[in-house]
């Protein structure tokens, strides 16, 4: 399914594109299971974060389990000796579960709800020897009452922040972290009743291109608040690497970034950890659709073509990021080769908002073909939603040769179980 071939050190080419999987398979998998069909390949996941080990070879790289939680995949990422960095007990539950030592799964605590806190320490009471990252005093205070005094870490906000969109650019918003000019009062504060191991800080999501010189620069700043505390474990600079998501994107020269993070940390008697997600699991995964509906526009274009809306059966509730960030995702018929002409993929959800593309040019779609959307693997089944009463879709893994079901279908029927009757 890969498409090609592996390089000499097992990592598998920088960058997998739509075209690279088998049109023939996935048509298959499609007709097998039913659609809307998420397709991941734990293959895929294992080179990524194989890469991720060679580039960043002396450091500390956990996976940003957010990006997917799939029990496969984080058995996967396990297997790879990546540790896990979680955003909320539901993480840190499957994290273990999965697998993964508690030395090896970190709590990132953003506003955490009270029960959130009390589950992370009903599993460090057990044995779990986890560690904490708080962003403000109050989470101290909080801790502190619980009787926690294992492994802190202090998220930081340094005052500069980068991604793909502005709704997933954290570095340099109030909301993550302690300001940046308090953060050394803060670590002394908590060294007093807390086992203080690390530093921590985040740019955003989908760092690339220009967005680099932004993540070098929280990195300086990092690297100068841990030198000025000093007696560190670890300092934590987030991930947040981004992904050709564009077929004429250049994937990322992740080699070039190892460098510059560890030359923009500077001399720190501490360990770089880095967090990737995204990077992990995005070109890991595709999400099938069928067209069952196609309507001609009223309008031809300048050539005489007539653009085409084709409805199909998956929607915002079941891949957010176009509907959520204008995010772009490339899109292939792997039923037939056709003529191409404008075509607006929409789903099946009463909202504008519920399109793939609008107006992209791509073979004249017919009823029952079989769609793919490229780079699913990161934040897709994680956002998926039951909104309009809408079933969340199944997923299949891939490994070596063979493919199973990971997640059944959800029912109509499962919507509502949780109603109590009057």
């Amino acid at each position: 399914m890969s498409g090609e071939a592996a390089d000499a050190g097992g990592t598998g080419p920088a960058v997998r594109r739509l075209a690279d999987w088998s049109a023939a398979d996935l048509r298959e998998l499609a007709d097998e299971y039913g659609t809307p069909l998420y397709v991941t390949d734990l293959d895929r996941v294992r080179e990524n974060a194989t890469r991720l080990r060679a580039a960043f070879d002396h450091e500390d790289v956990r996976y940003a389990v957010k990006a997917h939680t799939g029990r496969a995949v984080l058995r996967a990422v396990r297997e790879a000796d990546l540790g896990a960095e979680c955003a909320s007990a539901g993480e840190v539950v499957r994290a273990l579960d999965a697998g993964f030592a508690g030395e090896d799964v970190q709590y990132t605590a953003v506003n955490p709800p009270a029960g959130d806190l009390d589950v992370v320490l009903d599993r460090w009471r057990d044995g779990a020897d986890l560690t904490v990252v708080a962003g403000a005093r109050d989470t101290l205070h909080r801790l502190r009452d619980r009787g926690f005094d294992g492994r802190l870490a202090i998220r930081v906000d340094p005052g500069v922040g980068a991604g793909h969109h502005e709704k997933v650019t954290t570095g340099g918003h109030a909301k993550f972290g302690v300001p940046y000019a308090r953060a050394a009062d803060v670590v002394a504060d908590a060294r007093a009743d807390f086992d203080l191991v690390g530093l921590h800080a985040h740019a955003g999501s989908g760092i690339s291109g220009d967005d680099l010189a932004a993540h070098r620069e929280l990195v300086a700043r990092m690297g100068d608040l841990a030198r000025e505390v000093g007696d560190l474990e670890f300092v934590d600079v987030g991930g947040g690497f981004g992904v050709p998501y564009r077929e004429t994107e250049p994937p990322l020269d992740l080699s070039a970034v190892a460098d510059a993070t560890r030359e923009a940390l500077g001399d720190v008697d501490a360990d770089l950890a880095v967090e990737p997600g995204r990077y992990v699991v995005a070109d890991a995964g595709v999400l099938l659709t069928r067209v069952n509906t196609v309507k001609p526009v009223d309008d031809a274009g300048a050539d005489g073509t007539v653009p085409v809306v084709a409805g199909v059966d998956a929607g915002m509730t079941t891949l957010l990021r176009p509907a959520m960030y204008d995010a772009y995702h490339a899109i292939r018929n792997l039923t037939d080769t056709r003529p191409e002409r404008p075509v607006t993929v929409a789903g099946p959800v009463c909202e504008t908002a519920d399109l793939f593309c609008e107006g992209r040019s791509l073979p004249t779609p017919r009823r029952d073909d079989v769609l793919a959307i490229g780079n699913a693997g990161a934040y897709g089944y994680e956002m998926a939603s039951t909104y309009n009463s809408r079933p969340r879709p199944a997923e299949v893994v891939l490994e070596g040769e063979g493919a199973r079901l990971a997640r059944q279908r959800e029912t109509l029927s499962a919507l509502t179980d949780l109603e109590v009757e009057p």
